[in-house]
């Protein structure tokens, strides 16, 4: 599972950048942005498809790693927010959904 997290982590960052890279660029044209989301997109499959591939190899199902995988994208999401967008604020309501999400990934994977 290490390394189905560690590709899964790496794989979200390079997709953040390509949905909300772009946003800091607003006097690109609209084809140029998808232009360059589609590219760095491409690594994200490159990262993408061996987690899940490695992880169900591993006996994660389906469903476990796309749980797993909405978690890891919205950990990278914060950080990313925080970093990139300086002046974004973190409501406390974005804290409590974010804190539900998680919790659903420990419900998904616990051994009940």
């Amino acid at each position: 599972m290490p390394t189905t997290v560690l590709l899964l982590v790496l794989s979200n960052v390079f997709m953040t950048f390509a949905w909300y890279g772009h946003l800091k660029r607003t006097s690109w044209p609209l084809w140029l942005a998808i232009g360059v989301s589609w590219l760095i997109a491409f690594f994200e499959y490159c990262l993408q498809v061996p987690a899940n591939r490695i992880g169900f190899q591993a006996g994660i199902d389906p469903t476990r790693l796309k749980i797993i995988q909405e978690a890891i994208t919205l950990a990278v999401f914060i950080v990313f927010v925080k970093l990139y967008f300086e002046h974004e604020p973190f409501k406390w309501n974005y804290g409590v959904s974010f804190g539900l999400i998680f919790a659903a990934v420990f419900v998904a994977n616990h051994k009940w």
